[in-house]
């Protein structure tokens, strides 16, 4: 069983499990629109979507290529700005704070996992991990991320760059890097979407166990149908609308 890290800001209160009750919510996204206009008109990309997850839920949001989800995705994470609605996180407005506060907010409860692995090309697997740690001002920066590396297999490759690693240990890197900081949030785009089947596998694996052994809320933008069918919902979107949550 893996011993979490320290926690490098205060620990979130428990919240009930009811997915529908609000202010039992970790994330709320109320009747969010977002739409986009330039010389040919205005398209609208999302219309009033809806709905609540708990702490420690499972989630995919499902849908066609161009539905919206990454749209969503971003929006839940405070990167891109809804048309209208609002977005709570851990009980606060997104949209209500400055850019600097939403920023920081994200940096205290939110971990990204992206298809691409955004790892930094110029830092090594452990300075990539212990990059979050640093910003947020944690002690032991080198021996949590160490521990996390260990954790997801790579405690031989601590001082490799992301160049000569697999597609698998880099979004294993990744992994590490995003639940190093203990988040309430884990906000997944399509994390298996550059691997093969047997390393997607793998992945998708360590990403539920460590969900389950840290108890953060996961999110996940999927196509797959398979990693939709192991969460506790999945939201499905069509032409930018929640036909089914």
């Amino acid at each position: 069983m893996f011993e979490p890290v320290v926690p490098v800001s205060p620990a979130l209160p428990t919240l009930a499990a009811g997915a529908g009750d609000r202010s039992s919510s970790i994330i709320s996204v109320e009747h969010v629109f977002k739409s986009v206009s330039d010389s040919t008109g205005t398209l609208t990309i999302l219309r009033d979507i809806d709905f609540a997850l708990a702490a420690r839920e499972t989630a995919a949001i499902v849908g066609a290529s161009g539905s919206g989800k990454s749209t969503l995705l971003s929006i839940i994470a405070g990167l891109d700005r809804p048309t209208q609605g609002t977005v709570r996180l851990a009980g606060q407005d997104l949209f209500a704070l400055s850019e600097d506060d939403r920023a920081a907010l994200r940096a205290q409860k939110v971990g990204f996992v992206f298809q691409s692995f955004q790892l930094m090309g110029n830092l090594n697997a452990l300075e990539n991990v212990m990059l979050p740690l640093e910003l947020s001002g944690a002690k032991n920066a080198r021996s949590q991320a160490t521990e996390m590396l260990k954790r997801v297999g790579l405690g031989e490759r601590l001082g490799h760059y992301p160049k000569v690693l697999s597609g698998g240990e880099q979004q294993r890197v990744a992994l590490a890097r995003a639940f190093v900081v203990q988040p309430a949030v884990l906000l997944a785009d399509e994390p298996t979407g550059s691997l093969d089947f047997a390393t997607g596998e793998k992945v998708m694996a360590l990403m539920f166990e460590l969900n389950q052994e840290l108890g953060t809320t996961l999110v996940l933008v999927t196509h797959d149908p398979a990693i939709a069918a192991r969460c506790e919902r999945r939201i499905t979107i069509e032409a930018g609308q929640v036909v089914a949550a």
